[in-house]
């Protein structure tokens, strides 16, 4: 049924996992299709009472969004290729009324951290790594990483780790608040699902009762979300923006002039 993710549901639990692992996983438009059916089916699917979201191989949870769809987009391009991502994807995870858990693999970098922020907690590898670094690209994250991040770890380490691109490592996330629980490459998945078997327990209108008021408790601002959105698309019209593209396809460093 499809191409870029795989499907599994047992004992009530939807596990998706983003299967381009020769590409590190990286959230393309195939990608993000895909992951908004497969959440629809979360959504629309009696039987499913919970999704767990991972990456396929042991290197990357999702390594960022694919750059190559990058290169020829302008601003108009980039905001509308943010605006479909948080609609289709990001938005979808955060207000789903059945738990979401990210099941974070190794590399969750850009649109990979982003895509775990959307989760409703997430659970790490010893071996995960999480960064935003779309600043190498002359760009700015775009699906909701300014708004996010700050809303987990808080406003000092989130402008710090979005500013200079660095990665974290998972005990890090974990003292950060960004993850909750760290295991073994191994245990990850089982220990993330015993988490998820002890929430489908419970009762499953009080849970999605408590996503949406933890939710609306932690607000990320709508205008933030927007406001991120339209300067994403305006990075695009920048000359960094082409250089830092050019950059990291080229694997050379990028040469910013502030244009």
């Amino acid at each position: 049924m499809y191409q870029t993710i795989v499907t599994q549901v047992d004992h009530n639990i939807c596990t998706i996992t983003i299967n381009r692992p020769d590409k590190m996983n990286a959230l393309n438009k195939d990608v993000i299709t895909e992951l908004s059916a497969a959440l629809d089916e979360v959504y629309n699917n009696a039987e499913i009472k919970a999704a767990i979201l991972t990456g396929a191989g042991l290197k990357a949870f999702v390594a960022g969004a694919d750059i190559s769809e990058f290169t020829d987009l302008d601003g108009v391009g980039g905001a509308g290729l943010a605006q479909r991502g948080q609609d289709m994807v990001f938005n979808k995870i955060e207000n789903c009324p059945k738990p979401v858990v990210a099941a974070v693999n190794g590399f969750a970098l850009g649109g990979g951290c982003e895509l775990a922020m959307a989760c409703h907690f997430r659970t790490a590898s010893e071996t995960a790594r999480f960064g935003q670094p779309e600043v190498n690209l002359g760009l700015i994250p775009g699906y909701g990483g300014t708004q996010r991040l700050v809303q987990l770890i808080g406003k000092g380490k989130a402008m710090e780790l979005l500013m200079t691109a660095d990665m974290i490592k998972a005990d890090e996330a974990k003292t950060l608040g960004l993850v909750n629980h760290v295991f073994t490459a191994e245990e990850l998945l089982p220990k993330t699902t015993e988490i998820v078997a002890k929430i489908l327990g419970k009762a499953p209108l009080a849970i999605g009762k408590i996503i949406a008021l933890v939710n609306e408790a932690a607000t990320v601002s709508p205008t933030g979300l927007a406001n991120e959105i339209e300067l994403f698309g305006a990075s695009f019209d920048t000359e960094d923006k082409k250089e830092g593209a050019a950059a990291f396809l080229e694997k050379r460093p990028a040469a910013f002039q502030g244009k």
